[in-house]
């Protein structure tokens, strides 16, 4: 499996007690079997729910904490997303971060051609950068939205240019039933039969209509991507003020509920289901409603959404390199560096949002893209050597320079002194490692039978799904 970014050694850092969090699960669940959770359009969740024991009034389920306890409990702790190419499989829940890019932009960026609708062109070139960017461990999802293809058949494009142009750990498609099919029939295309017996090769962003409702696409998605062993990532949508409660309590008893529901529906329809405890949340600004990354509230929700999701034993998503910024300019910087560091600090296991944000998550930007993975790569890389063998090998070089020398001109600088030397500043560097990247790019071997059936599979489906209406 992939292991070129540094492990996690240190324990996770959280902001609240052991009674704090027992007062929230209580609230948690209290909402599940007082309030309870809508499955909106899903006879077949209310029917299943039911039979499992749940108290049904019209699309409002009730779920009783013992109920809801033991179908949790079935959930894994940690599983493998298998990659086409082995080495590059991917454990969510060990102790290797997993990164990917920012997924679902609109729009796309760069210095040479500003702000624009994304097309497929552009979706192509960022999941040969997430290929070819060290730091990122997975390819994503819809990196973003190609709006040069109809929206009914564009999951296919995306699907085959992952599936072709990366050999890393991809997401599938959630946005209709047939698109989940399809991605499990590229799937089955892509990995054989070993998909038939449980290998999970696909993750989802299952969104919660927060607060407490599971819509017909997501309800769907869910059975059918559970049902098949498919890793889910149960997605609450959480804007204090707007789509959760004002407070920092609150909002984490929502999460918690809205995320037991999907886990345990998750484990109704397959018991082992690979799931994921994994909200968006960000803070509201009161003066005009945009969305803030920065705050304090934001911070403290998600270091107690990792306590929450330890607890309940299952891998975390949280976080990433989010900004509100409209260009890659200072704000950028610092509001995706802190995003960062509080996403490791709050122990996230997989980062979706990793590298390219920007504008409140309008925009996947070029240059942010390598500015973030560089970041990654600075704050993640493995050491070459260990701390205790280069603090022995410096011995005999201290010894040389003696009290009251210096050590400029005998480190590894001095073997290569042009290499280091940085021209331009910070967008015209990223500029150029972005076409860098793209002229660098090779696509990994991908076997001519494989390559042609799933060419066929999107030429096929397409004529099947026809032009948009």
């Amino acid at each position: 499996m992939a292991d070129a970014l540094m492990t996690r050694d240190d324990t996770p850092h959280g902001l609240l007690d052991d009674g704090t969090l027992r007062q929230i699960e209580a609230v948690a669940d209290r909402l599940l079997a007082e309030v309870g959770v809508n499955f909106i359009n899903s006879p077949d969740a209310l029917a299943r729910w039911s039979a499992a024991g749940a108290q049904i009034e019209g699309e409002r389920v009730r779920l009783a904490p013992e109920l809801v306890a033991s179908l949790c409990a079935k959930a894994p702790a940690r599983f493998v997303q298998t990659a086409r190419t082995p080495d590059r499989s991917v454990e969510i829940g060990g102790k290797t971060p997993v990164m990917a890019p920012v997924y679902g932009p609109i729009f796309v960026q760069d210095a040479a051609r500003g702000r624009r609708f994304a097309t497929l062109s552009d979706f192509r070139n960022f999941v040969k950068l997430a290929q070819m960017a060290p730091a990122l461990n997975h390819s994503g999802g819809t990196i973003c939205e190609p709006t040069d293809v109809p929206v009914n058949s564009r999951h296919l494009d995306m699907l085959l240019a992952h599936m072709t142009l990366s050999d890393k750990p991809f997401m599938g498609a959630v946005t209709e039933p047939a698109h989940v099919r399809d991605s499990l029939d590229m799937a089955r295309i892509l990995f054989g039969p070993a998909l038939e017996d449980g290998l999970t090769v696909l993750a989802a962003l299952i969104s919660v209509g927060s607060p407490l409702c599971f819509d017909e696409t997501m309800t769907k998605a869910l059975e059918l991507y559970a049902a098949a062993n498919q890793a889910c990532i149960v997605a609450p949508f959480l804007l204090p003020g707007a789509t959760a409660p004002e407070t920092v309590g609150g909002t984490l008893a929502q999460m918690l509920a809205e995320v037991r529901a999907g886990v345990a529906y998750a484990q109704l329809i397959r018991p082992g289901a690979p799931v994921i405890f994994g909200p968006f949340v960000a803070s509201v600004d009161a003066a005009g409603g945009a969305a803030r990354f920065d705050t304090t509230e934001a911070v403290q929700i998600t270091r107690g959404a990792g306590q929450l999701a330890r607890r309940m034993g299952i891998p975390f998503r949280c976080g990433g390199a989010l900004t509100g910024a409209a260009l890659p300019d200072a704000q950028a910087g610092y509001e995706a560096a802190r995003g960062l560091a509080e996403t490791q600090a709050a122990g996230v296991d997989f980062i979706l949002h990793a590298c390219g944000w920007l504008d409140g998550g309008l925009v996947a930007d070029f240059e942010k893209f390598v500015m973030d993975a560089n970041q990654l790569e600075t704050d993640l890389q493995v050491p070459s050597h260990s701390v205790a063998e280069e603090g022995a090998a410096a011995l005999d070089l201290i010894r040389d320079i003696g009290p009251g020398g210096h050590f400029v001109g005998r480190g590894a600088a001095a073997e290569d002194p042009g290499g280091a030397a940085e021209t331009g500043d910070a967008m015209e560097r990223a500029s150029a490692q972005v076409r860098h990247w793209l002229d660098s790019h090779n696509v990994p071997p991908l076997p001519e039978d494989v390559e042609t059936a799933l060419r066929a599979f999107v030429a096929r489906r397409k004529a099947e799904i026809g032009p948009e209406i």
